[in-house]
């Protein structure tokens, strides 16, 4: 199947893509368009990159800030913030340590008088538990930076007042513990209470009377951590709230406690809050790596073509492409659609009165006409060529009827 005749492969007697100088471009490769391994590395080694940092650097403060076996103010964490040279010291100074991660096992242990009562993570107590905590009865009861729920089941007339930095603090009251001890590292929370209470160290220790014993409220555990343990009085604070009693319940609220089985918790109460900070630094990370790879690149760069293709090129390579395609049809279908525009041009009437108006300008039929045009003579609705000649014949046929409406 040749090139179609109508289809006017030259556009005004000048090449597509040749200067007007007459000279044409030489041709150059063709270059792909599809990215390759080298581009999309290119591409894509900066975002890489900077998850790496960030995944580095938390990993780093994972690893730095963990408290070691046992972890953060547990009697048997060796990490900085554990709580292991405490303990032994507070053993060597003949009172029994007990460790406890279940509500039930620290109501048991404390009962019985003589006690002090130490809860680290009072945050991951539920209500009950709380409940049962208080009921205990023990001698003395501590909380490390207690949650705004234990405040109120086992401290009510204590309130949170304000965030405080934590740093060296003299003791300011009459406490035994806090005089004997002088300067130590409190802050964290500061507390403020209407009822009579010992408070020190501008308010981020307090103590006060419950039922039969004490509750004392630490805003930081810093001073149990075995990183500060021998700076300033911390040791000695230390030793005045946990050791004046026999026994040391050291109770270190765990989420695998029985007592939370049959309740429903949601899931942002079980992730730390380092997690939830971690995570919404994550988050901004991510806005702005999008924020950073949606920027505009700036105005559209013209650039010549690659390659100077003539007209009558392009209407070759259509024709054999519907030669390949076997597709008749629409090459029948572009002849006669260029040739009607043209046509209807020359004589001005619209596409539905071209048959009549070329019927009387060349004397033909309309319906031969139309027939020709429309190709609406075969048993489909369309006359499709059965073979290559016939598309051709199809061809001459509108270039002649196209000549005499010219005048030619």
């Amino acid at each position: 199947m040749g090139a179609p005749k109508g289809g006017r492969g030259h556009s005004g007697g000048r090449q597509l893509g040749v200067p007007k100088g007459g000279r044409r471009q030489p041709a150059t490769e063709v270059t792909a368009v599809s990215p390759d391994a080298a581009v999309i590395w290119r591409a894509a080694r900066g975002p890489v990159v900077i998850a790496l940092v960030i995944v580095t650097v938390a990993i780093g403060i994972a690893l730095l800030t963990a408290g070691g076996e046992g972890g953060a103010l547990h009697p048997e964490g060796v990490g900085p913030t554990g709580s292991r040279a405490l303990a032994r010291i507070v053993e060597a100074e003949g009172v029994r340590v007990e460790l406890v991660d279940t509500t039930a096992d620290a109501v048991l242990a404390a009962r019985g008088g003589d006690v002090t009562l130490l809860v680290t993570r009072s945050g991951l107590l539920r209500p009950s538990q709380l409940d049962a905590v208080a009921e205990a009865g023990a001698t003395d009861l501590v909380l490390v930076a207690p949650a705004d729920e234990a405040l109120a089941a086992l401290a009510p007339s204590l309130h949170e007042a304000s965030a405080v930095e934590v740093t060296e603090r003299e003791p300011g009251c009459d406490l035994a513990a806090a005089e004997q001890a002088g300067v130590a590292d409190l802050g964290g929370t500061g507390y403020r209470t209407t009822d009579a209470a010992d408070r020190c160290y501008d308010d981020t220790l307090v103590r006060v009377g419950s039922g039969g014993g004490t509750v004392t409220v630490l805003g930081s555990g810093t001073p149990l951590h075995n990183r500060h343990l021998d700076e300033d009085g911390n040791a000695a604070l230390a030793m005045g709230l946990l050791g004046r009693h026999e026994r040391l319940v050291w109770y270190v609220p765990t989420p695998g406690d029985p007592a939370t089985a049959g309740e429903q918790r949601p899931l942002a109460e079980l992730v730390p809050v380092e997690w939830r900070f971690g995570a919404i630094q994550l988050a901004v990370a991510v806005v702005l790596l999008a924020l950073w790879r949606a920027r505009r690149l700036g105005p559209v760069v013209v650039e010549p073509l690659p390659v100077a293709v003539r007209g009558a090129e392009t209407v070759e390579g259509l024709a054999r492409l519907y030669r390949r395609a076997g597709a008749r049809d629409r090459a029948a279908d572009a002849l006669r659609g260029a040739a009607s525009s043209r046509i209807a041009a020359m004589v001005g009437s619209r596409p539905e009165d071209t048959a009549a108006a070329v019927a009387g300008r060349t004397g033909r039929h309309p319906d031969d006409v139309r027939r020709l045009l429309d190709g609406a003579s075969g048993p489909s609705g369309t006359d499709v060529p059965a073979d290559d000649a016939a598309l051709v014949r199809l061809a001459d046929q509108l270039d002649a009827l196209e000549k005499e409406v010219r005048g030619t």
